[in-house]
């Protein structure tokens, strides 16, 4: 089995200007080559638009740390279906095309996953921006891009403060405070089977989780409430089971979890804090393959 690991030319290894939170990649990479080599597989790590690669010499390709798509988005949709009839792709393009602009909550809303109260906004002008505290009856709301990931493009804004240019769609969402009090949930899953999950905390004096901002994450060992809720997010999900998933979720004011991000495009899947995690893909991989 040879399996191409799809990244972005900044979360290469050979990169000369090299994401701050590319040791990330490294850690896929690495929790991916331990499972699979033993094996008698291979794992190459790959950019997504590396056009001299002969993608039908891969039995796969999973996609990785794409990390920097959202400002290709159409090109990299173009890239994906031009890799899909080369090789089997994990996850489809189809769940892609789905799941990389963040309109896909509305879907799952309309299926009654709970969800963070969200006001969505073609035009983010400033005045569109300044009605959406009353819209949403808060006094501090964050900003969002349509098509994003790691808080690039991110804006948190209490009202009556200065409202930036946005140029890109947006949503737009109450700032919770159990981020800074509690965290995020992470909820990883491998073919639809529950794997691991974590805990990501801000560094003080901020709220995003993410690791280039100073966050941290801790494994922890949800509640089977917890889980059952996460699960019924994923199922949410239409077409086929994705091979991997992460469900992002904060915890509401009333102490059910609501969800922040169903992620089937590119997440971190933290290894470290789930040790079965290579051996788990390697399976479900095999398995698909047939």
């Amino acid at each position: 089995m040879k399996v191409a690991y799809l990244a972005s030319q900044t979360t290469l290894p050979s990169a000369l200007d090299r994401r701050t939170d590319a040791y990330e990649h490294d850690a896929m990479m690495d929790c991916l080559c331990s499972a699979f080599e033993p094996k008698g597989a291979r794992v190459d790590d790959i950019a997504w638009d590396d056009r001299d690669t002969d993608w039908k010499t891969y039995d796969a390709a999973i996609i990785g740390t794409t990390w920097d798509y959202w400002d290709r988005h159409e090109e990299f949709l173009n890239t994906l279906q031009t890799i899909a009839d080369a090789t089997q792709l994990f996850n489809s393009t189809a769940m892609v095309q789905w799941n990389s602009h963040k309109s896909y909550l509305r879907d799952l809303g309309a299926k009654d996953v709970k969800l963070i109260p969200t006001l969505w906004l073609e035009n983010a002008n400033v005045d569109a921006a300044a009605a959406a505290f009353d819209a949403l009856d808060a006094d501090d709301v964050v900003f969002k891009r349509q098509v994003g990931a790691s808080a690039r493009g991110q804006h948190r804004i209490r009202r009556g403060n200065p409202i930036p240019a946005m140029s890109e769609p947006m949503m737009a969402q109450p700032f919770l405070h159990t981020i800074q009090s509690e965290g995020e949930f992470s909820f990883i899953f491998v073919d639809g089977a529950f794997s691991h999950a974590l805990m990501k905390r801000a560094a003080d004096g901020d709220y995003r989780i993410q690791s280039e901002y100073g966050g941290i994450e801790v494994a922890i060992t949800p509640s089977p409430k917890d889980i059952a809720t996460a699960i019924s997010a994923l199922l949410a999900a239409p077409g086929e089971t994705p091979l991997y998933a992460r469900v992002d979720m904060l915890r509401g004011e009333t102490g059910d979890l609501l969800l922040m991000e169903l992620e089937l495009v590119e997440p971190f899947l933290y290894p470290l804090q789930g040790p079965e995690l290579g051996d788990r893909l390697y399976q479900a991989v095999k398995r698909r393959l047939g």
